[in-house]
């Protein structure tokens, strides 16, 4: 994202060396307002981050530094505040947090930490003020709840960071959309975005590090990896829970070498990528039950993004909800009610964002009247409101064999799902298996999908 607005920086410090080396370090498109005593502080004037000494009486070893943090915050609760200090006490530190710093800078600063501050301040503002009328091509994450508030906050933290970052949190939750603005606030560079589970076992190193002509049967020339694809920018590997172990430590490799061997090569090739994954499943879990490497983990985890389900962050639908309608193309011009607003409110959402996105598109299609009413809602919401029972047997033949009828079970069991929701992704979330192993289930049981 590149930056042409211009923000605001209060220094409130006793000491005017800290004034002028703060100015001279600053980019030119940030306004700096000086306040070298306690009465030149004006709290009412908006800021987007404020730099706070914690000594400024002259004679006094009273910090009050944490009482100008406090009521800074109190006029401005989105300010970005930077507490600054000689003193490294852990109360006083705690203190800061306490009153609402943001961070807490050791003096002397350094001027390379005042600009990756600066970076990281600038992006969430970035994050906040996303206006999707004014350019439809940027991604933006919608809602403005406390849990939604943390996300934008933590990936703004993420800007400027090359070691790789671990987004978790449930199907339809956003994790590409996250992962797409980790890439953005970088600026121009190349970004590449591929589904673990769609990639064949037996063609994973290929795909992933390239392989050059006559390299095996039907190589018949040279072929760029996506790893290769993405120097100099970010690999986003999607469901990162469906990589088979034979193939994790060659990931692990790469992520520790940056080293790239095509298939049939000998030399090697230096990729400085930087790799996003998520997973809809926790790792750690998979880790205790062996299908998943301990080491490769640790090294993923880096950086590590917890996203929330849409039931824990209802306050969002409002929002998420016009956004949805309002990106229908054709625009249908059409709301909805506050009735309307609630009935999506009492809904669980097990398939979150992407389902609440599926059901605003249908509603905005189906609703006979120019707004959607609270009983459209519901109506439309009822069927996937039941999960999918398993079916009762009276009567086992055993003479199939336990092998035989736990087969018959599953392939009941996935007919039954699938007949309740044809999207894949919720089906796969409901049985609580992967998407690659449903896609596998459905072609070794020869299911057909359910006519609609």
């Amino acid at each position: 994202m590149a930056t042409t607005r211009v923000f605001s920086l209060l220094i409130v410090d006793d000491d005017p060396l800290i004034h002028q080396s703060l100015k001279l370090s600053l980019p030119n498109h940030w306004k700096v307002f000086s306040a070298p005593t306690l009465e030149a502080i004006q709290y009412e004037r908006f800021y987007h981050a404020a730099f706070v000494d914690m000594h400024l009486e002259p004679g006094s070893t009273k910090a009050v530094g944490p009482t100008v943090i406090e009521k800074l915050v109190k006029h401005n609760n989105q300010l970005e505040v930077v507490a600054m200090s000689g003193d490294l006490s852990r109360p006083l530190m705690e203190s800061c947090l306490k009153a609402g710093a943001q961070r807490f800078l050791a003096k002397p600063l350094m001027p390379e930490e005042i600009l990756l501050v600066l970076e990281k301040i600038e992006a969430l503002w970035d994050l906040r003020s996303v206006d999707p009328a004014a350019n439809r091509k940027s991604t933006r994450w919608v809602g403005t709840s406390q849990a939604s508030q943390k996300i934008k906050k933590r990936i703004a933290d993420l800007r400027g960071e090359t070691s790789p970052v671990l987004i978790e949190g449930e199907t339809g939750c956003g994790k590409e959309v996250v992962s797409r603005l980790l890439h953005e606030q970088e600026g121009e560079r190349p970004f590449i975005a591929v589904n673990v589970a769609s990639i064949p076992e037996n063609l994973f190193e290929s795909e992933m590090f390239g392989h050059i002509k006559g390299a095996f049967t039907g190589a018949d020339q040279n072929k760029v990896g996506l790893t290769e694809a993405a120097h100099g920018g970010d690999l986003f590997l999607d469901e990162i829970e469906a990589l088979p172990l034979t193939q994790q430590a060659k990931l692990l490799r790469f992520l520790e070498t940056g080293e790239v061997r095509k298939v049939g090569a000998k030399e090697t090739t230096q990729v400085k990528t930087r790799v996003i994954v998520a997973s809809n499943k926790p790792l750690e879990k998979m880790v205790a039950a062996g299908e998943f490497r301990e080491d490769l983990l640790y090294r993923l985890a880096s950086q590590r993004i917890q996203l929330t389900p849409l039931r824990d962050r209802l306050e969002d639908i409002n929002e998420l909800a016009a956004h949805f309608l309002d990106a229908e193309r054709p625009r249908r011009n059409k709301s909805f009610t506050e009735d309307g607003l609630e009935a999506l409110k009492k809904y669980n959402w097990p398939g979150n964002v992407r389902e609440l996105k599926r059901v605003c598109e249908q509603l905005s299609l189906t609703s006979p009247l120019p707004f959607i009413r609270g009983e459209d809602v519901a109506a439309w919401l009822k069927p996937a409101a039941t999960a999918p029972s398993a079916p009762s047997y009276t009567v086992i033949d055993f003479n199939k064999g336990l092998n035989n009828l736990v087969e018959e079970f599953e392939a009941h069991a996935i007919k039954t799902c699938l007949k309740q929701t044809t999207d894949i992704e919720e089906a796969a979330r409901v049985l609580q298996i992967s998407r690659s192993s449903l896609y596998k289930k459905i072609k070794d049981y020869k299911i057909e999908e359910e006519p609609s």
